[in-house]
């Protein structure tokens, strides 16, 4: 991964471990139900924006390196990562 990307990533992050925990707060404080779903969709959006940066580094980094490479079982293995990974995300 990028060293770039690491830090955008870690940042981000950082930010959404700030967000979750201001949403746990608000469940203790006992904030109104729809301002606490709010929070929690802006967590959720925010993981999802997450993800994309962290694909797109992926893609940009080992998918492009196993492509280069010409190593056809290492670039099956890449794909099946990508395939195994979005087959657990619709469940």
């Amino acid at each position: 991964m990028d060293p770039g990307d690491i830090n955008d990533i870690s940042a981000a992050l950082n930010r959404i471990a700030g967000q979750v925990k201001g949403v746990g707060q608000m469940v203790e404080d006992q904030r109104y139900c729809i301002d606490i779903l709010h929070q929690v969709h802006a967590v959720k959006a925010a993981l999802s924006k997450v993800e994309t940066q962290i694909l797109k580094s992926h893609a940009a980094c080992c998918v492009e390196q196993a492509i280069a490479s010409g190593d056809a079982e290492q670039q099956r293995a890449k794909f099946n990562e990508l395939v195994e990974i979005f087959a657990k995300a619709k469940l």
